[in-house]
């Protein structure tokens, strides 16, 4: 018996097969592209986050996603878009929303929370709610969240050096200063104007600036010298953060002395001002010390004051 037509028959069912694998790998690729291209994966909110200005900074050629005046990255702060675990890590973000925010006074999504640092970090405008970018970031920050919750507890432990402790005086910008010129010039520059990561504007910065234009504006958390501290305390110079308590205060300070963009309307933060943070650089507040104290210290008067406030009210 001849096995020539189960022969060519087979043959005709693996050609089939091949073309129909092929059909549906080129079809997945192509929905994956589509996928990417429309904004909605995960792997895009980490580029979004990795490389802001490329996708959101003032040199896009759409002028439609020139949501930044500035050419910073959320990653300028948020170490490895947000992976590292330690002081401003993204790995715990989607856990802490939403919430009554005391800055807004009511309740904040983790979308408000991202408009929040386009708005004053990245000194730009908010994302569309239901757009593909706010929809990617978020997808990148649940990604984080679920890849810590199947992380051991030694993978998620920070590796960040001694938490900061307020010193007990007000922070000397002109100490910090020097401390800049030592630690901090040599990537951020002399002026504080940071290192461009190319001779395109669009690349952004390899280090991002600190002061004037490019940076962020003064109703930025990092504006507040305690949060600008522990950052820097735990987090600079990159790959080797050993900077004292003192220091990281008064370079702090003095890097929050130099001139920025300003935000529009910040008397509107911070509805009950009770709950305002000591180290807010702009008034109103629920206090009578002057707004020198909150912009340099000491701050265990100011913080003394609030408890007793909050425990009167009890």
């Amino acid at each position: 018996m001849s096995h020539e037509p189960q022969a060519r028959g087979m043959g005709v069912v693996i050609a089939l097969c091949a073309a129909i694998g092929t059909t549906t790998v080129i079809s997945t690729l192509a929905a994956g592209h589509a996928q990417r291209a429309n904004g909605v994966t995960a792997e895009y909110g980490q580029r979004l986050i990795a490389h802001t200005t490329e996708y959101l900074g003032p040199d896009v050629t759409d002028a439609g996603m020139r949501f930044m005046s500035s050419r910073l990255a959320c990653a300028s702060c948020h170490i490895g878009a947000g992976k590292e675990p330690g002081n401003l890590s993204l790995v715990a973000a989607m856990s802490r929303y939403p919430r009554i925010s005391p800055r807004s006074g009511g309740k904040e999504t983790i979308e408000d929370r991202i408009n929040g640092c386009m708005v004053r970090s990245m000194n730009g405008r908010t994302l569309p709610m239901d757009g593909p970018e706010m929809i990617a970031m978020v997808a990148w920050l649940r990604f984080l969240a679920d890849r810590a919750a199947a992380m051991g507890a030694d993978e998620r432990k920070a590796h960040d050096p001694s938490e900061f402790k307020t010193p007990n005086r007000a922070a000397d910008p002109e100490a910090g200063e020097r401390v800049f010129g030592k630690r901090c010039a040599a990537c951020h520059g002399k002026e504080g104007a940071g290192l461009p990561a190319s001779a395109k504007l669009i690349d952004g910065y390899l280090f991002p600036p600190l002061w004037g234009s490019e940076s962020f504006n003064d109703g930025a958390g990092l504006h507040r010298v305690l949060t600008a501290a522990r950052f820097v305390k735990a987090k600079m110079p990159v790959g080797r953060a050993d900077l004292t308590d003192d220091e990281a205060f008064d370079v702090a300070a003095f890097i929050n002395s130099k001139p920025r963009p300003h935000m529009a309307n910040p008397e509107r933060d911070y509805p009950d001002r009770s709950k305002k943070p000591v180290d807010t650089s702009y008034p109103p507040y629920a206090d009578s010390f002057p707004v020198k104290q909150h912009l340099l210290g000491p701050f265990a008067p100011i913080e003394k004051y609030y408890k007793e406030m909050e425990k009167a009210s009890r």
